[in-house]
Protein backbone atom coordinates (compact mmCIF):
# COMPACT_ATOMS: atom_id res chain seq x y z
CA UNK A 1 0.00 0.00 0.00
CA UNK A 2 1.37 3.53 -0.94
CA UNK A 3 2.41 6.01 1.66
CA UNK A 4 -1.45 7.95 3.22
CA UNK A 5 -1.45 10.81 1.87
CA UNK A 6 -3.92 13.69 2.66
CA UNK A 7 -5.71 15.82 5.36
CA UNK A 8 -8.04 14.83 8.02
CA UNK A 9 -10.15 17.62 9.55
CA UNK A 10 -10.27 16.29 13.56
CA UNK A 11 -12.62 17.83 16.02
CA UNK A 12 -10.22 17.83 19.07
CA UNK A 13 -12.00 16.79 22.33
CA UNK A 14 -11.11 18.69 25.45
CA UNK A 15 -8.44 16.40 27.56
CA UNK A 16 -6.12 16.45 24.53
CA UNK A 17 -2.87 17.82 23.43
CA UNK A 18 -2.81 18.49 19.94
CA UNK A 19 -0.01 15.83 19.68
CA UNK A 20 -2.16 13.37 21.49
CA UNK A 21 -4.68 14.06 18.72
CA UNK A 22 -2.21 13.40 15.62
CA UNK A 23 -0.48 10.44 17.88
CA UNK A 24 -4.10 8.98 17.80
CA UNK A 25 -4.98 9.81 14.38
CA UNK A 26 -1.43 8.45 13.24
CA UNK A 27 -2.31 4.86 15.11
CA UNK A 28 -5.98 5.14 13.62
CA UNK A 29 -4.94 4.97 9.98
CA UNK A 30 -1.98 3.49 10.54
CA UNK A 31 -0.11 6.62 9.22
CA UNK A 32 4.02 6.91 9.56
CA UNK A 33 3.77 10.56 9.29
CA UNK A 34 1.20 13.21 10.37
CA UNK A 35 1.57 17.02 11.60
CA UNK A 36 -1.03 19.07 12.74
CA UNK A 37 -1.66 23.00 12.01
CA UNK A 38 -2.60 25.58 14.74
CA UNK A 39 -1.82 24.06 18.63
CA UNK A 40 -4.81 24.09 20.62
CA UNK A 41 -4.92 24.18 24.45
CA UNK A 42 -5.62 20.83 25.86
CA UNK A 43 -9.21 22.18 27.57
CA UNK A 44 -9.91 23.92 23.98
CA UNK A 45 -11.69 22.03 21.30
CA UNK A 46 -12.63 22.05 17.56
CA UNK A 47 -11.02 22.50 14.33
CA UNK A 48 -7.79 20.80 14.52
CA UNK A 49 -6.52 19.59 10.81
CA UNK A 50 -3.87 16.90 10.59
CA UNK A 51 -1.74 16.02 7.84
CA UNK A 52 -0.55 12.80 6.85
CA UNK A 53 1.95 11.27 4.98
CA UNK A 54 3.45 13.79 2.37
CA UNK A 55 0.83 16.01 2.71
CA UNK A 56 2.84 17.64 6.07
CA UNK A 57 4.93 19.17 3.55
CA UNK A 58 1.74 21.95 2.64
CA UNK A 59 1.32 23.02 6.46
CA UNK A 60 3.90 26.41 5.95
CA UNK A 61 1.53 27.29 3.34
CA UNK A 62 -2.16 26.37 4.21
CA UNK A 63 -3.83 29.87 4.94
CA UNK A 64 -4.18 30.64 8.95
CA UNK A 65 -4.72 34.47 8.90
CA UNK A 66 -7.96 33.91 10.08
CA UNK A 67 -9.50 31.88 12.85
CA UNK A 68 -12.78 31.70 14.72
CA UNK A 69 -13.53 30.96 18.15
CA UNK A 70 -16.55 30.08 20.06
CA UNK A 71 -15.91 30.94 23.66
CA UNK A 72 -17.76 31.15 27.51
CA UNK A 73 -16.03 33.71 29.78
CA UNK A 74 -17.19 33.18 33.80
CA UNK A 75 -16.96 36.90 34.64
CA UNK A 76 -15.98 37.97 38.67
CA UNK A 77 -12.85 35.26 38.68
CA UNK A 78 -9.47 35.86 37.56
CA UNK A 79 -7.11 32.69 38.05
CA UNK A 80 -3.34 32.76 37.17
CA UNK A 81 -3.75 30.55 34.16
CA UNK A 82 -6.66 32.85 32.06
CA UNK A 83 -8.99 29.73 32.17
CA UNK A 84 -10.69 27.72 34.36
CA UNK A 85 -7.41 25.47 34.69
CA UNK A 86 -5.79 27.48 37.10
CA UNK A 87 -5.89 28.46 40.38
CA UNK A 88 -7.95 30.99 41.65
CA UNK A 89 -6.62 34.30 42.30
CA UNK A 90 -9.65 36.93 43.26
CA UNK A 91 -13.28 36.93 43.05
CA UNK A 92 -15.58 39.93 42.15
CA UNK A 93 -19.09 39.69 43.07
CA UNK A 94 -19.38 43.12 40.35
CA UNK A 95 -21.12 40.86 37.65
CA UNK A 96 -24.18 41.08 39.49
CA UNK A 97 -24.48 44.61 38.90
CA UNK A 98 -23.79 44.46 35.33
CA UNK A 99 -26.27 44.46 32.52
CA UNK A 100 -27.00 43.91 28.59
CA UNK A 101 -25.35 46.87 27.41
CA UNK A 102 -22.55 47.50 30.18
CA UNK A 103 -21.32 43.95 28.41
CA UNK A 104 -22.00 45.27 24.68
CA UNK A 105 -20.16 48.57 25.29
CA UNK A 106 -17.02 46.56 26.42
CA UNK A 107 -17.04 44.15 23.69
CA UNK A 108 -16.60 47.05 21.01
CA UNK A 109 -13.72 48.20 22.77
CA UNK A 110 -11.73 45.13 21.52
CA UNK A 111 -12.57 45.24 17.43
CA UNK A 112 -9.91 46.07 15.39
CA UNK A 113 -6.60 46.51 15.80
CA UNK A 114 -5.24 45.87 19.29
CA UNK A 115 -2.46 45.23 21.29
CA UNK A 116 -2.24 41.60 23.18
CA UNK A 117 0.47 40.32 25.74
CA UNK A 118 1.04 36.52 25.53
CA UNK A 119 -0.12 34.87 28.74
CA UNK A 120 2.31 33.29 30.97
CA UNK A 121 1.02 30.09 30.88
CA UNK A 122 1.50 29.85 26.78
CA UNK A 123 4.10 27.81 24.93
CA UNK A 124 5.66 31.40 23.32
CA UNK A 125 9.87 31.57 23.93
CA UNK A 126 11.97 33.02 26.35
CA UNK A 127 15.45 33.04 26.34
CA UNK A 128 15.52 29.57 25.31
CA UNK A 129 12.42 28.41 27.22
CA UNK A 130 8.73 28.40 26.28
CA UNK A 131 6.76 30.74 29.09
CA UNK A 132 4.37 27.57 30.40
CA UNK A 133 7.53 26.14 31.39
CA UNK A 134 8.75 29.42 33.50
CA UNK A 135 5.32 30.13 34.88
CA UNK A 136 5.04 26.09 36.59
CA UNK A 137 8.43 27.13 38.08
CA UNK A 138 6.69 29.99 39.71
CA UNK A 139 8.56 32.65 37.45
CA UNK A 140 6.93 35.95 36.05
CA UNK A 141 8.74 37.67 33.14
CA UNK A 142 7.88 40.95 31.31
CA UNK A 143 6.63 40.05 27.94
CA UNK A 144 5.99 42.00 25.10
CA UNK A 145 3.06 43.46 23.73
CA UNK A 146 1.57 41.81 19.89
CA UNK A 147 -0.32 43.11 17.84
CA UNK A 148 -3.19 40.98 16.69
CA UNK A 149 -6.77 41.87 15.09
CA UNK A 150 -10.36 41.68 16.31
CA UNK A 151 -12.33 41.21 13.37
CA UNK A 152 -15.64 40.55 14.69
CA UNK A 153 -16.37 40.33 18.25
CA UNK A 154 -20.39 39.18 18.99
CA UNK A 155 -22.09 38.51 22.15
CA UNK A 156 -24.38 35.12 21.86
CA UNK A 157 -25.49 34.80 24.97
CA UNK A 158 -25.68 35.94 28.16
CA UNK A 159 -26.40 33.83 31.84
CA UNK A 160 -24.47 36.13 34.44
CA UNK A 161 -22.04 35.55 35.94
CA UNK A 162 -21.48 33.99 32.44
CA UNK A 163 -21.10 35.22 29.03
CA UNK A 164 -20.83 33.50 25.29
CA UNK A 165 -19.14 35.22 22.48
CA UNK A 166 -17.80 34.54 18.80
CA UNK A 167 -14.52 35.79 18.12
CA UNK A 168 -13.29 36.33 14.84
CA UNK A 169 -9.82 37.16 14.57
CA UNK A 170 -5.96 37.21 13.43
CA UNK A 171 -3.82 34.58 14.25
CA UNK A 172 -1.89 34.84 17.14
CA UNK A 173 -4.49 35.99 19.11
CA UNK A 174 -4.93 34.19 22.86
CA UNK A 175 -8.64 34.29 23.38
CA UNK A 176 -7.63 33.37 26.81
CA UNK A 177 -5.71 36.61 27.36
CA UNK A 178 -8.68 37.87 25.18
CA UNK A 179 -11.11 37.44 28.06
CA UNK A 180 -9.36 38.54 31.17
CA UNK A 181 -8.93 42.08 29.15
CA UNK A 182 -12.93 42.32 28.88
CA UNK A 183 -13.36 41.12 32.54
CA UNK A 184 -10.88 43.68 33.18
CA UNK A 185 -12.69 46.20 31.46
CA UNK A 186 -15.80 45.53 33.15
CA UNK A 187 -13.86 45.87 36.61
CA UNK A 188 -15.02 42.48 37.74
CA UNK A 189 -12.05 39.88 36.13
CA UNK A 190 -12.52 37.48 34.29
CA UNK A 191 -11.36 33.89 33.00
CA UNK A 192 -12.29 31.63 30.36
CA UNK A 193 -14.32 28.85 30.98
CA UNK A 194 -14.90 27.31 27.52
CA UNK A 195 -13.41 27.05 23.95
CA UNK A 196 -14.70 25.76 20.73
CA UNK A 197 -12.38 26.92 17.52
CA UNK A 198 -14.82 26.71 15.15
CA UNK A 199 -12.49 28.14 11.84
CA UNK A 200 -8.90 27.87 11.10
CA UNK A 201 -8.64 29.47 7.37
CA UNK A 202 -10.27 27.05 5.03
CA UNK A 203 -11.53 24.17 7.51
CA UNK A 204 -14.53 24.56 9.39
CA UNK A 205 -16.45 22.85 12.31
CA UNK A 206 -19.21 21.79 10.25
CA UNK A 207 -16.98 19.40 8.04
CA UNK A 208 -14.42 17.91 11.18
CA UNK A 209 -14.63 14.41 12.48
CA UNK A 210 -14.42 12.99 15.85
CA UNK A 211 -12.04 10.36 16.34
CA UNK A 212 -14.24 7.74 17.16
CA UNK A 213 -16.05 8.69 13.72
CA UNK A 214 -12.47 7.46 12.32
CA UNK A 215 -12.03 4.69 13.97
CA UNK A 216 -15.27 3.53 12.06
CA UNK A 217 -14.94 5.51 8.50
CA UNK A 218 -10.98 4.82 8.16
CA UNK A 219 -9.97 6.65 5.26
CA UNK A 220 -13.00 7.63 3.89
CA UNK A 221 -12.85 10.99 5.11
CA UNK A 222 -9.52 12.65 4.00
CA UNK A 223 -9.70 15.14 2.21
CA UNK A 224 -7.07 15.97 -0.93
CA UNK A 225 -3.87 17.40 -0.13
CA UNK A 226 -4.71 20.41 -1.69
CA UNK A 227 -8.31 20.93 -0.03
CA UNK A 228 -6.70 24.04 2.12
CA UNK A 229 -4.63 25.94 -1.09
CA UNK A 230 -6.56 28.75 -2.86
CA UNK A 231 -3.55 29.90 -5.08
CA UNK A 232 -3.95 30.14 -8.64
CA UNK A 233 -3.57 26.92 -10.35
CA UNK A 234 -1.11 26.72 -13.36
CA UNK A 235 -0.74 23.33 -15.37
CA UNK A 236 2.85 22.62 -17.15
CA UNK A 237 3.47 21.03 -20.22
CA UNK A 238 4.30 17.32 -20.19
CA UNK A 239 7.70 18.20 -21.01
CA UNK A 240 8.58 20.73 -18.02
CA UNK A 241 7.14 18.08 -15.50
CA UNK A 242 11.07 16.87 -15.06
CA UNK A 243 12.48 20.47 -14.53
CA UNK A 244 9.62 20.96 -12.42
CA UNK A 245 10.14 17.51 -10.32
CA UNK A 246 13.81 19.24 -10.28
CA UNK A 247 13.27 22.75 -8.64
CA UNK A 248 14.05 24.20 -11.91
CA UNK A 249 12.74 27.79 -12.21
CA UNK A 250 10.49 27.43 -14.98
CA UNK A 251 9.29 30.03 -18.16
CA UNK A 252 6.15 30.89 -19.60
CA UNK A 253 6.25 29.03 -22.43
CA UNK A 254 6.88 25.28 -19.55
CA UNK A 255 3.08 26.05 -19.01
CA UNK A 256 0.04 25.48 -20.84
CA UNK A 257 -2.68 27.53 -21.30
CA UNK A 258 -1.77 31.27 -19.04
CA UNK A 259 -5.07 33.02 -17.72
CA UNK A 260 -5.15 36.43 -19.48
CA UNK A 261 -5.68 38.17 -15.74
CA UNK A 262 -3.03 35.97 -13.85
CA UNK A 263 -0.94 38.62 -12.15
CA UNK A 264 -4.36 40.53 -11.37
CA UNK A 265 -5.24 37.39 -9.85
CA UNK A 266 -2.19 36.62 -7.84
CA UNK A 267 -2.18 36.41 -4.03
CA UNK A 268 0.39 39.90 -2.65
CA UNK A 269 2.80 36.90 -2.45
CA UNK A 270 2.94 35.82 -6.14
CA UNK A 271 2.15 32.80 -4.71
CA UNK A 272 0.69 30.29 -7.08
CA UNK A 273 0.30 25.69 -7.19
CA UNK A 274 1.88 24.12 -9.93
CA UNK A 275 0.26 20.97 -11.55
CA UNK A 276 0.88 18.66 -14.07
CA UNK A 277 -2.57 17.05 -14.52
CA UNK A 278 -3.51 15.46 -11.12
CA UNK A 279 -0.14 15.80 -9.63
CA UNK A 280 0.73 19.02 -7.15
CA UNK A 281 4.67 19.51 -8.38
CA UNK A 282 5.27 22.79 -6.12
CA UNK A 283 4.53 25.80 -4.67
CA UNK A 284 6.16 28.71 -6.38
CA UNK A 285 6.43 32.40 -6.45
CA UNK A 286 6.18 34.43 -9.75
CA UNK A 287 7.94 36.90 -10.66
CA UNK A 288 6.81 39.27 -13.55
CA UNK A 289 9.05 40.44 -16.17
CA UNK A 290 8.73 42.87 -19.25
CA UNK A 291 6.02 42.30 -21.96
CA UNK A 292 4.18 39.61 -18.90
CA UNK A 293 6.48 37.56 -19.46
CA UNK A 294 7.74 35.47 -16.05
CA UNK A 295 9.50 33.54 -14.23
CA UNK A 296 8.46 30.81 -11.64
CA UNK A 297 10.55 29.85 -9.19
CA UNK A 298 9.78 26.75 -6.90
CA UNK A 299 9.60 27.34 -2.82
CA UNK A 300 8.54 23.99 -1.91
CA UNK A 301 8.77 21.06 -4.30
CA UNK A 302 5.70 18.53 -3.66
CA UNK A 303 5.48 15.77 -6.45
CA UNK A 304 2.18 14.74 -4.62
CA UNK A 305 -0.54 12.94 -6.32
CA UNK A 306 -3.64 15.19 -4.30
CA UNK A 307 -6.30 11.97 -4.90
CA UNK A 308 -3.43 10.13 -3.01
CA UNK A 309 -4.81 7.89 -0.13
Amino acid sequence: MSELTGIVNIYKPAGYTSYQVVAEVRKILSCKKAGHTGTLDPAAMGVLPVCLGKATKIIPFIPEEEKEYLATITLGQTTDTLDAEGKILEENQGWRNLNLSDIEAVLQKFIGDIEQIPPMYSAVHHEGKRLYQLAREGKKVERKARRIQIKELELLGVELPQIRIRVLCSRGTYIRTLAADIGEELQVGAHLAELVRSKSGPFTIDNTISLEELRKTGRENILPVDYPLNYPRLYIKKEALNLARNGVTLYRHNFQEIPSRLRDSLPEDGLVSVYSEDLLVSISRIYFKDNNNFECKPLRVLNIERSNK
